[in-house]
C-alpha cells in the first residue's frame, strides 16, 4: 500500500470525503486516495443527519445556489446512456 496522501477529490472540491479507504484491487484498507494505481472507495457511506451543521459550507464550496449549476442536473424523463 501507498503512504497517505492529501484528501480526494469529491465533487470537484478538495474536502475529505471518507478517511477510511478501501482498495479494491489489493482488498486492503487505506488512508490514501489511490493504491495499487487505483482510486480507492469508502470504506463505508458517510453518515447523514437533518442538523447537518456543515451543510451551508459545503453548499457554497460547490455553489449549488448559482442557476447555472441547476442546469447542470438531469431533468425527469430524460435517459442516460447507461440505462
Amino acid at each position: 500500500m501507498r503512504p497517505t496522501q492529501g484528501p480526494a477529490k469529491y465533487g470537484g472540491s478538495d474536502i475529505g470525503r471518507q478517511l477510511l479507504q478501501h482498495c479494491l484491487a489489493c482488498n486492503g484498507w487505506t488512508l490514501a486516495a489511490e493504491c495499487c494505481d487505483q482510486p480507492t472507495r469508502a470504506a463505508a457511506p458517510i453518515k447523514w443527519s437533518p442538523e447537518d451543521a456543515k451543510a451551508p459550507y459545503r453548499r457554497r464550496l460547490e455553489n449549488v445556489e448559482d442557476p447555472a449549476w441547476i442546469e447542470t442536473l438531469p431533468k425527469l424523463g430524460e435517459r442516460t446512456e447507461e440505462e
